[in-house]
């Protein structure tokens, strides 16, 4: 799409950046276009035209994505930008001008958008698209129309942003739909179906989906002046008037999906600790009493365990107050690579709560001992001085009547393994 705005694009999902290529005769937007890269810490290939562009195509595993000059000195009708779709590269054009009509020509054969040269933030806007686009691909979205053909258009335009995009052909199909995936994170649904129409839909959906957890957008073609407000006030998020065109479509997606990652970033910051970043006390109360119900109900096994690391208040004094914060990261590092699978959390100082589903006692006390081996044989490098640490902890599959109670046993192995000297796990075999 063309743009002369800023962009503020999403972070790149947890894995390695993909792989991009630049297509680009002029030296003066190569080089913004390599700041703005290198900047955002993106993986890019560059060619100065189409001959360099088909050897890197042949030479390199397949690139994701690439941001390609509409008019090169050897390929001056386009001939890279079919070429690029033709290798299945998701292809952004960049063009000096604006043509509408060979806007809607490129489109049509499926470019992600066309974006106009018009300075760093046109780059900073396209590389943004890229990054959406990405991240997309983990994400599931619901298509409702009855009409058959305006959903799969609708479908065409979400899996060429990579969506990962399931169908319903009414309201009571859609229901049915959202049950089996709870997953889906954006629901576009028409207003005017059988059964149960868009309106009736989303209402019906709202007494079970918050709007910060599923987004909904709302679609017709009738022109009522008033469905749109009463789209939103039964609970859709937005609202898009058919006929769409393909920047409107993709823009009103974008602004809701990054809605909902942005709400899911602060709830997430809400449960961590500043410190460590693993799950605060607030959360870990929170989802480990549905844990510890989960196991009662279910007679399944549960571990709780209390750890301490053995004398941190010496840490402090010796390296100062951000010297024992860093070690603490540095520990919590540790605690996270030996408990990958379970819920860790830090309730305060240098203590530590770890839930352990599935896990017997003695499964517990094992993977405890491995934990601290891991612990000794890493030292930590602070101040031109090195850092040994140790822990104790204790370890119980009592669940009595609460989480907090069963915290309570496994803190009062924790101070038996203080007392006996520390650096030391105590579980339930030890208490008897």
């Amino acid at each position: 799409m063309s743009t002369n705005t800023t962009s503020t694009h999403p972070k790149l999902a947890n894995t390695a950046p993909p792989k991009i290529l630049v297509v680009e005769d002029s030296p003066l937007v190569l080089k913004i276009i390599r700041h703005v890269a290198n900047a955002g810490g993106y993986d890019v290939d560059y060619a100065e035209s189409f001959s360099k562009t088909k050897a890197l195509v042949d030479q390199n595993p397949p690139y994701f994505a690439a941001l390609v000059d509409l008019n090169l000195p050897d390929a001056p009708n386009g001939e890279v930008v079919d070429f690029a779709l033709q290798h299945n590269i998701n292809t952004i054009v960049l063009t000096a001008s604006f043509d509408e009509q060979k806007r809607e020509a490129l489109l049509s054969k499926g470019i992600v958008d066309y974006v106009t040269k018009e300075g760093k933030f046109s780059y900073q806007y396209a590389l943004g698209v890229i990054d959406r686009i990405y991240n997309n691909q983990h994400i599931k979205v619901l298509a409702v129309d009855d009409s058959d053909m305006s959903r799969k258009f609708i479908v065409r335009l979400l899996k060429q942003a990579l969506f990962d995009v399931v169908e319903a052909k009414n309201g009571i199909e859609a229901i049915k739909v959202l049950l089996a995936n709870p997953d889906i994170k954006l629901l576009i649904t028409d207003y005017n179906m059988p059964q149960m129409d868009g309106f009736e839909l989303v209402q019906n959906i709202r007494h079970k989906y918050e709007k910060s957890d599923l987004a909904v957008i709302g679609i017709s073609g009738e022109g009522q002046s008033a469905l749109s407000a009463k789209f939103i006030k039964a609970g859709a998020n937005d609202f898009l008037n058919k006929p769409f065109n393909h920047e409107e479509f993709h823009c009103r997606i974008r602004h809701n999906i990054e809605a909902l990652e942005h709400i899911e970033e602060i709830k997430d910051a809400a449960d961590r600790d500043y410190l460590t970043g693993v799950y605060n006390r607030r959360y870990f109360y929170r989802r480990g009493q549905a844990l510890h119900q989960q196991a009662t109900e279910n007679s399944t096994t549960l571990a709780a365990a209390v750890l301490d690391i053995d004398h941190f208040k010496l840490i402090n004094e010796k390296f100062g107050v951000a010297g024992g914060d860093y070690v603490l990261g540095e520990f919590t590092k540790l605690l996270e690579e030996g408990f990958s699978r379970f819920l860790i959390a830090r309730p305060s100082g240098e203590e530590f709560f770890i839930l352990l589903p599935g896990i017997s006692n003695e499964q517990a006390l094992s993977l405890f001992t491995s934990v601290q081996e891991l612990v000794q044989n890493a030292p930590i490098f602070i101040q031109e001085e090195t850092v040994i640490l140790s822990f104790s902890a204790g370890v119980t599959n009592i669940h009595r009547d609460s989480l907090q109670e069963q915290l309570d046993i496994a803190n009062s192995y924790l101070y038996r393994a203080k007392d006996a000297g520390r650096n030391l796990v105590i579980g339930d075999d030890e208490d008897e």
